[in-house]
């Protein structure tokens, strides 16, 4: 099964977090798409997934790979990598995002300075290219524009099939409860008929618990 999804992975420099939104016709996204590891890097790995692109990409930054080298090694040992896509953000803010020809069109991405947005099986390019222009955009705590670049994605369409799931990660060191590990922030909508707009409002949930509010 190709789970039809796009995502966005990225990096705030200021606060020193890095995230994974997703949205998918495919249930419980957040179970396979986002890895994240605080001051190292940012996964989404997605289409036909190949779920080890996950943790061993994270190894692999942490090793000190660059993003683009980190896919290259990746791919090169995938017998099936063309139906493969991923996208990946550093600490650094580096990226890299890639698509294989076997993804079901509209498939494709784009990467940028602390950012990497890919999709599949959407109505089209608009998909990818509103969710990376809002995200450079977008202002404020690294989860909102990430929901924002999430919307404006399903506002131009989105996956082809459909909306069921959505998923929210982001890390930061010592972020997690009670500061014991880096799980910032870890909400997932597994089946929903709006997973989006479910997905924010776990998020303000969130912030009332655990979030420090905005300085002035």
């Amino acid at each position: 099964m190709h789970p039809a999804t796009f995502s966005i992975a990225a990096f705030d420099d200021a606060e020193n977090e890095l995230g994974v939104a997703v949205q998918s016709k495919f249930l419980a996204v957040g179970s396979a798409v986002p890895w994240v590891m605080g001051s190292v890097g940012a996964i989404a790995t997605q289409a036909w997934a190949n779920t080890t692109y996950g943790p061993r990409g994270l190894e692999l930054l942490q090793a000190g790979h660059p993003p683009a080298d980190v896919i290259d090694l990746l791919i090169s040992s995938d017998a099936n990598a063309d139906q493969r896509q991923i996208g990946i953000v550093d600490a650094k803010g580096r990226s890299a995002t890639y698509t294989g020809s076997g993804c079901v069109e509209w498939a494709g991405g784009l990467a940028g300075d602390n950012y990497a947005a890919q999709g599949n099986i959407l109505a089209g390019p608009d998909v990818v290219r509103d969710m990376a222009d809002t995200w450079r955009r977008a202002t404020g705590r690294l989860a909102d524009r990430l929901i924002a670049a999430l919307r404006a994605a399903q506002a131009a369409g989105g996956d082809k099939r459909g909306k069921q799931s959505a998923a929210l990660y982001i890390a930061k060191p010592g972020g997690g409860y009670a500061g014991f590990n880096d799980r910032y922030v870890d909400l997932r909508v597994d089946d929903h008929p709006d997973p989006i707009e479910e997905l924010a409002r776990l998020l303000e949930l969130h912030k009332l618990y655990f979030f420090k509010p905005l300085p002035e």
